[in-house]
């Protein structure tokens, strides 16, 4: 069976780049990395190192390459938004997109519980944020907003969500819930916090402005205010108080994907402007780091900027390759996912990742075999390799029988 690889139109409001970016964005999390990481193994040299640090996450302060994979699903998720409720608006109605809003949110939502781990362990260890929690809260917000407000209303609210979250941290004071009060020393799993009773909930040394690692506002909010398992042990890179800048990140996908569909603006034009965006964008957040660290497991205000930047310049550079100059032959992987990512994602989560079942085919004897006679580390690589092919050959599978999962 052929694959279409025709561009879509206006009328079927669809963006090929858009599924391709987000295939890139969805390639990455579902194991591709390990590719770099088996090379990285096999040479060890400054190629291979430094992509080997991008492609793990930032500690704490800082941006890896790693480090824009979440945001940008986010940031493309707004630009489909656009699309898929302008349409529903269009034809049905607002009520209609309102209650699509609502339904998807809703499943998407519950769907995440069940992701991390559901009620496979007695509360309270089970974990009530995630990523796709988080997906789920900023589908909703931005969808939500965008059926009953204008861009002005939108960008107003983006900016008082941006400048409302750095006031709190900068000024709001909290307590220093650390055995041990003062200093730089972070609280983090591995500084040995695995839980919220390992802290002084009751310390009445208040801080204010701190960005240090489970010693901010952010982190006291989770600490104190949000229930059962948290990733980091005492907070929660998804936590409470930093989904409201996250929400910025999904309005800032709306903004360039009103923009995209406005037909008087030359093609050539818009790749220019959305790559000139993202650039200030990314610009202003780094400048802005000086003085409110980029910093992704608090959402911070400046890094929502750089994530930002960097999605807008890629949603550029692949509307350019892809629906301007057509050249579409060499994205088709990247479109087979991006039509099927959160299932592509689900079932990675349910067989404990591509790689796993990789080891199955080409683990054991076989990576031995490759390790001994061909150089060291290569096995790890053919597993990676196998890996890749796997998740695929499932997303060609799925997307050639037009079976897609619909919220």
């Amino acid at each position: 069976m052929a694959v279409n690889t025709l561009t879509p139109t206006w009328d079927n409001q669809r963006l090929t780049s858009l599924d391709a970016l987000r295939g890139f964005d969805m390639f990455w999390i579902l194991g591709a990395d390990s590719l770099v990481y088996a090379l990285h193994k096999m040479q060890d040299n400054p190629v291979t190192q430094f992509l080997y640090n991008q492609l793990g996450h930032a500690e704490w302060d800082g941006f890896h390459f790693y480090d824009l994979i979440f945001p940008m699903f986010v940031f493309i998720m707004g630009v489909s938004t656009v699309f898929s409720l302008t349409k529903i608006i269009e034809r049905e109605g607002r009520s209609a997109a309102v209650k699509r809003v609502l339904k998807r949110g809703v499943l998407l939502f519950i769907i995440a519980l069940i992701y991390s781990g559901g009620v496979t362990n007695p509360w309270p260890d089970m974990r009530l944020m995630g990523v796709l929690n988080r997906i789920s809260l900023c589908y909703t917000f931005g969808g939500l907003l965008f059926i009953f407000c204008n861009v002005r209303v939108m960008m107003a609210v983006a900016a008082a969500l941006l400048l409302g979250y750095w006031a709190m941290l900068a000024l709001v004071p909290f307590p220093d819930v650390r055995p041990t009060p003062g200093g730089d020393a972070p609280v983090s799993l591995k500084t040995g916090f695995k839980d919220v009773s390992q802290l002084n909930m009751a310390s009445t040394n208040l801080i204010r402005g701190s960005y240090i690692q489970g010693v901010n506002l952010t982190d006291y909010l989770d600490q104190k205010y949000l229930p059962a398992r948290k990733y980091d042990g005492t907070y929660d890179p998804e936590g409470i108080l930093s989904t409201l800048p996250a929400f910025v990140t999904g309005l800032l996908g709306i903004f360039a994907g009103l923009f995209l569909r406005r037909q008087s603006v030359p093609d050539n034009q818009k790749v220019l402007c959305l790559i000139g965006a993202g650039a200030v964008s990314a610009t202003l957040g780094w400048l802005w780091g000086m003085e409110m660290p980029v910093i992704k497991k608090i959402w911070t205000s400046s890094y929502v900027l750089v994530a930002g930047g960097y999605s807008a310049m890629l949603l550029g550079l692949f509307y350019w390759i892809v629906d301007v100059q057509k050249k579409t032959a060499w994205c088709q992987p990247f479109v087979w996912i991006g039509m099927n990512p959160i299932t592509l994602y689900l079932l990675s989560n349910f067989i404990g990742g591509y790689e796993k079942l990789a080891l199955r085919l080409a683990g054991g004897s076989v990576k031995v075999f490759f390790d001994a006679h061909i150089a060291r580390g290569f096995g790890d690589l053919v597993i990676a390799v196998v890996g890749v092919l796997l998740f695929v050959g499932l997303a060609r599978f799925l997307y050639q029988r037009k079976i897609f999962l619909r919220l």
